[in-house]
């Protein structure tokens, strides 16, 4: 492999377009160090054929973009070399010193897409069913009583219903014109609008109606007067993503739960744990607001690696080792 030169060493053109991101176009500082690096490649892969960074063809660029991959570049990496690359002669092409760009149509390997994390069956029960302990002032008594009931509530809609974030925090006390959702408590439903600004109903159990009908007991202790929100904050207005994030990650440690717990987390345990106890897949995409069934299949490969983990631990034949 060859030693990255340095910056100071690359050519004139190289410096130039550099120069342009940095001060035309405000290029963020760790950015521009990543399209540094990778001009660095480039200008040394250049050297080393020798050609001129202005003889560069496609079928250099091909190669040099394979090179990266066989020194253990990932598909992220590379795409930001390319981009850098790209992005190079494309402004050596404003400037009329190049006729075409080497690198336009050449696009990174696809990284692979990370499986969705889920709970086990006992860990999500484990969130829910956790009580925290009373505060033993007068006051503080009821602010605690309040927020562990606003808690609860929330993990029962996001694990029970399968909402996504934005959707549980739209929700506001009643249905109106402005509304981005709400809970029709005689119904057992809750109104959400998803992706795409696209509604949908999604059915609720009986213990998110119970944690539902405990939270607006409760619920009195800390909104202010004039907040629509159905989950407010400590003060009063609507939660806000941050603070769910605090509030959920507190609520798993203190329950035990040996993983980083997010809310996207609890959505990801509905889908799975819906699936592996019905096997209907099409239900699954409707009450997650899939616009395509493909991007619910993911949770077929979570409800096979429940199944593959079953038959490692039960089945004689499943001894390899």
């Amino acid at each position: 492999m060859q030693a990255p030169i340095e910056p100071a060493e690359l050519p004139a053109d190289a410096l130039a377009f550099l120069a342009h991101q940095r001060v035309q176009r405000r290029l963020a500082a760790r950015t521009l160090a990543l399209y540094t690096q990778a001009l660095e490649r480039l200008a040394a892969s250049a050297a080393a054929e020798p050609v001129g960074l202005r003889e560069v063809r496609v079928h250099h660029v091909r190669h040099w973009a394979a090179r990266l991959h066989a020194q253990g570049l990932g598909p992220r990496s590379i795409a930001i070399h390319l981009a850098a690359w790209r992005g190079l002669y494309r402004w050596l092409g404003r400037q009329g010193v190049v006729a075409a760009n080497p690198v336009e149509g050449l696009r990174a390997p696809k990284a692979a897409k990370p499986l969705p994390k889920a709970l086990s069956v006992e860990q999500a029960m484990g969130l829910a069913e956790h009580r925290a302990p009373a505060d033993d002032g007068g006051r503080g008594r009821h602010h605690a009583a309040a927020l562990e009931a606003r808690d609860l509530c929330i993990v029962e809609l996001l694990y029970g219903a399968g909402l996504r974030t934005a959707e549980l925090l739209g929700l506001d006390m009643a249905a109106s014109p402005e509304a981005r959702g709400w809970i029709d408590r005689p119904g057992a439903e809750a109104h959400v609008l998803g992706k795409g600004s696209k509604r949908r109903s999604v059915p609720l159990g009986a213990p998110a109606l119970a944690a539902l009908a405990n939270w607006m007991a409760h619920r009195a202790a800390l909104v202010r007067d004039d907040e629509q929100a159905l989950f407010v904050s400590q003060r009063g207005t609507r939660l806000t993503d941050t603070q769910l994030r605090v509030r959920l990650k507190q609520r798993a440690i203190a329950a035990g739960v040996p993983t980083h717990v997010h809310p996207h987390m609890l959505r990801h345990s509905f889908a799975s744990h819906l699936l592996q106890s019905s096997g209907d897949l099409r239900a699954v995409q409707e009450l997650l607001g899939h616009a395509n069934i493909t991007t619910t299949q993911i949770y077929t490969k979570l409800d096979f690696q429940h199944l593959a983990k079953a038959y490692d631990a039960a089945h004689p034949r499943a001894k390899r080792r």
